[in-house]
């Protein structure tokens, strides 16, 4: 079973293609506007563009994956801060005293505010989900080893081992269900030992394979013209939506649109300038967008000769 947050080198498309320089600084801007704001309609806005160039590069399976795992641990935020934070004018609900939390007031300003942090928390899964789909880790390894070696490695095996953990978390959870009814059930403990365990063998594993491979020594810059062969034709575009979306953000922010505040009631900015803001960050999503091709050189011709 695949992992849907595995790179695929068959996948092909303009994000795949792209340098991983010019990948990071697109996906890192969409990434940036979730970390900056704070407005329910921006961070929407941010993981629409996310999931979207990650439909449009062909990583839907990724971009459903890291939504049903941002979405329950969006859930998840907006239930503990509501237990946790009694700040807030709106009480929904009063619930006593509880051991250790004291007394436990429900607000909505409380409920809001979670549900900021969970949008801020799915957005990123997201955008992280399509970067580990679509960014081929050897490149970055190749990029960033003349630079940071050891660094590079770390992040390339980071980026190679979090889909075949999660590969390994189905695998075991399909053998517990094919134990049988009669067999003592599982429980996500045990699982999360067996998990740790296999991935600190493997972790063993590749760190004696890839120092038995050299890849401690310095390695040597390459050529110019092996960095020339490296770059495509679609970097320009992802550093320049990924610019324009920072650049954005930076104005954005120094004009206050955007704005949000939880307590101690609710304010959500929808003014002209954040739903222009919104709406320019959702259109970013829509850079790996192939458009048509080309018409071959020669093709009318041909038809037209062999219409004759």
């Amino acid at each position: 079973m695949r992992s849907p947050f595995a790179y695929a080198p068959h996948r092909s498309g303009p994000l795949q293609a792209a340098t991983p320089g010019a990948a990071v600084v697109y996906l890192g801007s969409l990434a940036a506007v979730a970390f900056v704001f704070s407005n329910p309609l921006v961070l929407v806005a941010a993981g629409v563009a996310a999931a979207l160039a990650g439909v449009l590069a062909g990583a839907g399976r990724a971009v459903r994956a890291a939504l049903r795992m941002g979405l329950a641990l969006a859930l998840l935020i907006v239930l503990v801060n509501g237990l946790v934070v009694s700040r807030g004018e709106t009480v929904l609900a009063r619930l006593g005293d509880w051991p250790l939390l004291g007394r436990v007031d429900i607000t909505a300003e409380a409920l809001a505010e979670g549900m900021v942090l969970g949008l801020r928390a799915a957005v990123v899964m997201v955008a992280f989900a399509v970067y580990s789909a679509c960014v081929d880790p050897d490149r970055v390894l190749r990029a960033l080893r003349p630079l940071a070696g050891r660094s590079a490695l770390t992040a390339t095996l980071v980026s190679r081992l979090v889909p075949v953990t999660a590969a390994d978390a189905a695998r075991l959870r399909d053998a517990a269900r094919l134990r049988g009814p009669g067999a003592s059930q599982v429980g996500r403990a045990s699982l999360a030992r067996r998990l740790l365990a296999g991935s600190l063998d493997r972790a063993v594993d590749v760190a004696a394979t890839v120092e038995l491979r050299g890849y401690g020594l310095d390695a040597p810059r390459p050529a110019r013209a092996a960095r020339e062969r490296e770059r495509s034709r679609h970097d320009t575009r992802f550093y320049a939506v990924g610019l324009a979306v920072l650049a954005l953000t930076v104005a954005a922010a120094l004009l206050g649109a955007g704005g949000f505040d939880a307590y101690p009631t609710i304010a959500v900015g929808t003014g002209g300038g954040t739903v222009a803001l919104a709406s320019l960050v959702a259109l970013a999503g829509l850079a790996p967008y192939r458009g048509r091709r080309p018409r071959r050189a020669g093709r009318a011709p041909a038809v037209e000769a062999s219409r004759a």
